[in-house]
């Protein structure tokens, strides 16, 4: 594993959830770049290498992103494992493409392992189904917050019919309950608002789209958390288990 790039996911912060290959690529790093997401406690597999903390949070003190490739090629370049180690999996909403190719385009070896997504990951906590039959056929993965300030096709996205996972929405609630209705989506859709995915401090909110920015100021949510909208997110999970059944 020597002189490459490992990108690799860690997963929603259970460290029971880590890949086996993951942690193949942690034990025979010798320098470790770590995102603030990631649970410590996934570090004891890291042996002796050199953990360098390298934190990006919206709306916090972040480390640039090109400091991160500087430090990702300098340390290849001498010819050591590097492991960039990041919340959830490395593609989604993680950069670890744009890592990717930005080290290739260098001529360093960059290769992803994928890790669980805190999307998926919380609501299998709380026992949500993304897709069901009967109920959700598909599943659409988005941000609220982009580099640019570019907004999404909310419209599409209330018209699409698949359960919608939101990443990095906290902050933004009210425009997608707002974008979310003008688009057509039903008052009454059941909402899930999940904090610390698969963590013992985990927490969730239930509520409808309608109402979920009153029931998350109530319950206080804080990032880092997801919102998972759709059916399936309905707490009579059993009615629906029974309609897929005889689907």
């Amino acid at each position: 594993m020597s002189a490459k790039v490992w990108l690799v996911g860690a997963g929603p912060g259970d460290p029971e959830l880590l890949t086996l290959k993951a942690v193949r690529a942690m034990n025979e790093a010798d320098v470790v770049l770590i995102d603030d997401l990631v649970n410590p406690a996934v570090l004891e597999h890291c042996g002796d290498a050199r953990v360098i903390t390298v934190g990006k949070r919206g709306g916090c003190r972040s480390t640039p992103q090109d400091f991160i490739h500087r430090l990702m090629l300098r340390y290849a370049r001498q010819g050591k494992c590097v492991v960039r180690l990041k919340g959830g999996d490395p593609c989604i909403f993680g950069r670890g493409g744009e890592e990717a190719m930005w080290l290739r385009e260098r001529g360093i070896e960059a290769q992803v392992v994928n890790g669980i997504t805190s999307g998926l990951a919380g609501a299998t906590h709380c026992d949500i189904p993304l897709t069901l039959r009967g109920v959700s056929r598909g599943v659409t993965l988005v941000t609220a917050h982009t580099q640019d300030d570019s907004r999404l096709n909310w419209r599409a996205l209330a018209e699409g019919g698949t359960t919608l996972v939101v990443y990095m929405g906290v902050a933004k609630l009210e425009e997608i309950r707002q974008q979310l209705l003008d688009g057509g989506m039903a008052a009454d859709m059941p909402v899930a608002m999940i904090e610390n995915a698969s963590l013992p401090q985990q927490r969730e909110c239930r509520s409808v789209l309608s109402r979920m920015q009153e029931d998350a100021q109530a319950f206080a949510l804080k990032s880092p958390a997801i919102l998972v909208i759709g059916r399936v997110a309905a707490a009579e999970q059993a009615a629906y288990v029974a309609v897929a059944a005889s689907a």
